[in-house]
């Protein structure tokens, strides 16, 4: 992403911090029921901003009227459609904890397990293309616990399916995201940690993708570890079960890992490569990419138009001029 683009998203983000918090002020006069009427039209329009205010005004009012326990889960949405998901899985605990059994609870119980799965995933990673596998997993796994919280309380819910759903994705990821853990720990010659992150995929991800390079990392570590009952053993499991496995070559194990490389002394470590990373310029290649396909196609769609229609470029527009046409001005042109 260029510098330009990182300013206009700071720029945005400011501008909606600056407008939240200029509190709308509501009639004191109106009604239960017509602000209940206003927080409907506000989340219809997707003024989510203005609907949290409606809503919290009716609660604050009316905390035994009619609409009080459908503005608390209204509350959970327009907190988590705005983003706000602190806030959103607050309230779903409140309700939780206020009307444990209300007939719509169980939709409490899924905002929140919501609200972890998007938390992760805010505004930079709409921009951003990260590796989630990557990323820090306790999010993930309180997103995981929360959904089995309400497939296990409410399996017969109208969320549990999508909730499957998501734990099955989480699953993968948590167990792509200890792959990732057990590869680190090969580079680093933590042969037995390796091993041992290597078997606890195996044992507990069942069914996931991860499983195979579980696998291939305890024959990789179990080999530098001379240990090669136990590599063999894990090999043949590999081969039997995951023969497509991108460590198998024509059957033979061939892993992608190097082994790990002598650390810089603590001098270079603290002086070159700091310098290195000061005095590297920054690249002059600033356009996303994004920009770039929009500039392939352009000159695409100007190669295929007939040269008699086609609008000449800058170049084509002003040719070069020769030395005696600059050293009279263009008087003789």
């Amino acid at each position: 992403m260029s510098i330009k683009h990182l300013m206009l998203v700071g720029l945005v983000v400011l501008l909606a911090a600056c407008s939240s918090n200029k509190a709308n002020v509501l009639d004191e006069s109106l009604s239960e029921s017509e602000l209940y009427a206003m927080a409907q039209r506000n989340l219809d329009a997707n003024n989510y901003s203005m609907a949290i205010d409606s809503l919290r005004a009716l609660e604050s009012r009316y905390p035994f009227g009619r609409f009080a326990e459908q503005a608390q889960l209204e509350l959970i949405y327009a907190y988590y459609q705005s983003m706000e998901l602190e806030a959103a899985k607050s309230s779903a605990d409140r309700f939780i904890r206020l009307h444990p059994q209300h007939p719509d609870v169980d939709y409490a119980y899924y905002m929140r397990g919501m609200t972890s799965f998007t938390r992760d995933r805010g505004l930079f990673e709409r921009f951003l293309p990260l590796d989630m596998t990557r990323r820090d997993p306790g999010a993930a796994r309180d997103s995981f616990n929360e959904f089995a919280q309400l497939v296990s309380r409410y399996p017969d819910s109208r969320y549990a399916p999508d909730a499957r759903l998501r734990m099955v994705y989480l699953r993968n990821l948590l167990a792509a995201y200890d792959a990732h853990v057990g590869h680190y720990y090969l580079k680093r010659g933590a042969y037995v940690a390796a091993a041992n992150r290597g078997r606890y995929i195996v044992e507990n991800f069942q069914q996931t993708p991860a499983v195979g390079d579980g696998l291939a990392l305890m024959v990789e570590a179990y080999r530098r570890l001379a240990m090669d009952d136990l590599a063999d053993n894990a090999l043949l499991t590999l081969q039997t079960n995951y023969p497509d496995h991108p460590s198998l070559k024509d059957g033979e194990f061939r892993h992608h890992v190097e082994p790990a490389q002598k650390d810089a002394g603590w001098f270079k470590s603290m002086t070159t490569g700091l310098l290195d990373k000061a005095l590297t310029p920054p690249s002059m290649n600033r356009e996303t990419q994004m920009e770039r396909e929009m500039e392939q196609q352009y000159q695409n769609a100007r190669s295929a138009l007939p040269k008699d229609i086609r609008a000449p470029q800058r170049e084509e527009q002003q040719p070069k001029r020769s030395i005696w046409s600059r050293m009279t001005f263009g008087l003789f042109d």
